[in-house]
């Protein structure tokens, strides 16, 4: 078999007159991009030629100490035919300090060692081709010095054209040199095609070809040429389509870490525990022809390189506006407060004691079955669907809508309008849920290619909010949004599902998404990313805290309603974390940890230290089973989380920990933007939605007394989040997109809670007091 690496090669380089052998390898056999992220240089965020190569070589992420992108060494020519690779036994110790432990040479050496040839043709190629001690048997500077290719089992081709044009260009400040021109990439592209023709016309009819990019030549990442002809594993012919592999589970998309494995399994050598990679497999149909076959995976890297350029101005944009929300609405809410100002809305918070305290720790039980408690019991009584926001029979639009009727005209003290007359209450609890429904619009924007459209950054941000906005009309098409949670509940109920459907499906949602997993950067190509999992999690808490409301109104009994609660949680947790489809490992103890609060204050009692302990234990018993589970199986069906469990086994654990607790301290430190919005989206929960400070009514109260559930909802799907934080490497990004959908959405609760209120006049003046004897 041959592996033919070209450093930098992308789908945008094929051309069928300039590069015609390779476009008849597309029409012969399976292509796909390909995410060749190693460990990339300082400051750059890019796959060198040097650490591709390296990559290849020992099947896992693998780089050099140097800054930029140094050339590779020159092999040194031994009196055999073969060479030595000057410097090797450094290139082999630094990998124990990238976080990776790369064991270099283990391709090589594995081939030598069951018998086999090996024959290196250039000097990236001599890395790839390398045993342990860093030696090849058969070195050759071009094709046309290796003789008769036959003799050989594994031949690796370094055709470095588009490498070395690019390194004669001027250097970066950070050691890299910039984009070549584009005729001199063509140029340099068309020459590393006619290499690959030449050594393609003298190799034996039945040998499987291997074409892959290896690396970037470009100063950002981008997705390259990944191309498999010939006899498969299986003996069988790889068909023209696309090619898949269990590392990645999407069709047209691999890794560079599976070119190994590729090569390992076509060999019949044993798998190895160091390579990562998972053999290239067939997969879904390509189109027709080579030509629709280069286009639409030349997309998928435009696609990629349009989320480059839009994620990072997208979410400045994003908090931003969510700050400027934050701060109109609790205007909005101080101005409601002022012009009501001789009226005190009825129910259970009152400008005098905080909200929070009314129904201390048990505010599920708060949902009257029969009479109110004495702790629940509003000063001023109105009818029980004033109290509940539904009627006895359920119907919570008509209930709502009697309230306001009752009291849309009526003036509160000093003559002052009431809330539920205000316009600009009405605009905060429409912008609120927009907002609520941002981020599973960030998913389902996908469905349109906005990334192929004249100006990517508008296109995103407008396809984002009309989806938002068709969600946020569907949130008010129906009698829900009468109710305090209705609005709340149709948007968490489409994230929950939406996601949910994702990732049962093949997580095609989240790729190239803004708020998804880039393939480029090769961190998670299937099941639930850190930010997914967030978002996710939360609709799921928040929804269920909404039907939960809706089934506990219509009289069923509490016991039934939360074990209703439990099981669609339980399914929920379980899609999170199953291998073939969430795959998350950090993610559920997270969320078995917020669904116990939730199902626990929804019940009725209190959430304690010990039973904290206990949910946690659960948590981490379950994705442990999960994880041992998926060890069990074949190691190329293995996800991260059995690859895991064999690292704990290998030792090799605290190598991966330690990686991702940098990562997650990174992240939070980094990432000031995402610190600040998270800041100032508890502080609006807790200083101005749950006080009656200056700042605005003590609307969260009120939204707890008619809704219960909502605050068990609430601290479920924040202590999901806060746990999420602790133990995944996305760091504070996991607590800040929680924050995006439940805040807003809470909000939108709060704001229908103070329509819904009525007012009541002010208690009199009261008259000086008589002056004391002493004062006298």
């Amino acid at each position: 078999m041959v592996i033919a690496g070209v450093p930098g090669l992308e789908w945008s380089d094929l051309d069928e007159a300039r590069t015609p052998n390779l476009w008849r390898l597309v029409a012969q056999g399976a292509s796909a991009s390909l995410s060749t992220r190693a460990v990339p240089p300082p400051d750059r965020g890019i796959t060198c030629p040097i650490a591709g190569w390296l990559t290849v070589s020992a099947g896992q992420r693998a780089g050099t100490a140097s800054k930029g992108c140094p050339e590779p060494p020159r092999p040194e020519p031994t009196p055999q035919g073969g060479a030595t690779v000057p410097g090797w036994s450094a290139l082999a110790a630094h990998q124990a300090e990238t976080g990776y432990n790369a064991q270099l040479g283990t391709l090589g050496q594995l081939v030598t060692d069951g018998g086999g040839k090996v024959a290196a043709i250039g000097p990236g190629a001599a890395l790839a081709a390398a045993d342990k001690s860093g030696n090849i048997a058969k070195y050759a500077p071009t094709p046309a010095d290796l003789g008769d290719p036959a003799p050989y089992n594994l031949i690796v081709l370094e055709a470095a054209d588009l490498a070395n044009a690019w390194a004669k260009q001027p250097l970066d400040e950070y050691g890299v040199p910039v984009s070549l021109a584009p005729a001199a990439r063509q140029e340099a592209a068309k020459r590393a095609d006619q290499q690959i023709g030449a050594l393609l016309g003298r190799l034996p009819i039945d040998t499987t070809v291997l074409v892959a990019g290896v690396s970037d030549v470009t100063p950002n990442a981008h997705l390259h040429v990944a191309i498999a002809t010939g006899p498969s594993p299986d003996g069988r012919p790889y068909p023209h389509g696309f090619l898949t592999a269990t590392s990645t589970r999407q069709d047209g998309l691999v890794a560079i870490t599976d070119l190994t494995a590729t090569a390992i399994d076509l060999l019949g050598l044993p798998a190895q525990r160091a390579v990562v990679g998972r053999p290239w497999r067939p997969g879904g149909a390509a189109p027709a022809t080579p030509s629709g076959t280069v286009s639409e995976l030349a997309d998928e890297d435009l696609a990629s390189q349009v989320l480059r350029e839009v994620r990072g101005p997208f979410f400045a944009v994003f908090v931003t506006i969510q700050l400027l929300f934050y701060a109109f609405a609790a205007l909005a809410l101080r101005r409601r407060r002022t012009t009501a100002d001789g009226a005190t809305p009825s129910g259970p918070a009152h400008a005098s004691s905080p909200p929070v305290e009314e129904a201390d720790a048990s505010p599920a039980s708060a949902v009257p079955d029969s009479e109110p408690t004495p702790q629940t019991q509003p000063a001023h009584t109105p009818d029980r669907a004033a109290q509940d926001g539904g009627g006895a029979d359920g119907t919570a639009a008509q209930a709502g809508d009697d309230d306001v009727d009752a009291s849309a005209g009526e003036l509160g003290g000093g003559g002052r309008p009431h809330a539920s007359t205000s316009k600009l209450l009405v605009s905060v609890q429409i912008v609120a849920v927009v907002s609520g429904a941002i981020a599973v619009s960030t998913f389902l924007a996908q469905l349109v290619p906005w990334w192929s459209l004249p100006v990517p950054m508008l296109s995103v941000i407008v396809t984002i909010l009309a989806i938002a906005g068709l969600i946020t009309a569907a949130a008010f098409a129906g009698p829900w949004r009468a109710d305090v949670l209705g609005p709340l509940t149709v948007v968490s109920a489409v994230t929950s599902v939406a996601l949910l459907l994702d990732v049962m499906t093949g997580s095609k949602l989240q790729v190239n998404a803004v708020s998804g997993y880039e393939p480029v950067t090769g961190g998670r190509f299937y099941g639930f990313s850190n930010i997914a999992f967030a978002i996710y999690a939360t609709g799921t808490v928040l929804g269920l805290a909404g039907v939960a409301q809706w089934l506990l109104r219509r009289g069923l009994p509490r016991v039934v309603v939360v074990v209703l609660c439990g099981l669609y949680g339980g399914f929920a947790v379980f899609a999170d974390g199953w291998p073939s489809w969430g795959a998350d490992f950090g993610g559920v103890p997270a969320f078995v940890i917020g669904l116990a609060v939730f199902l626990i204050l929804l019940s009725g009692k209190r959430v304690s230290l010990l039973r904290l302990a206990l949910v946690g234990l659960a948590g981490v018993a379950l994705v442990g089973a999960l994880s041992v589970f998926d060890w069990l199986r074949p190691d190329a069906e293995r996800t991260h989380l059995g690859t895991f469990v064999q690292q704990v086994i290998d030792g090799q654990a605290w190598t991966v920990v330690g990686r991702k607790f940098g990562a997650m301290i990174g992240v939070t430190v980094g990432n000031w933007s995402l610190t600040l919005l998270s800041l100032v989206a508890l502080a609006f929960l807790f200083l101005v939605l749950a006080r009656p400070s200056r700042w605005g009514a003590p609307a969260l109260g009120q939204a707890y007394h008619r809704a219960p559930t909502l605050r068990a909802g609430l601290f479920g799907a924040l202590t999901s989040a806060f746990v999420g934080f602790l133990m995944n490497d996305s760091g504070i990004a996991i607590p800040a997109m929680a924050l995006t959908v439940a805040v807003p959405l809470t909000l939108a609760a709060c704001v229908r809670a103070l329509q819904l209120s009525k007012p009541t006049p002010p208690a009199p003046r009261s008259e000086p007091a008589e002056p004391r004897r002493a004062e006298a």
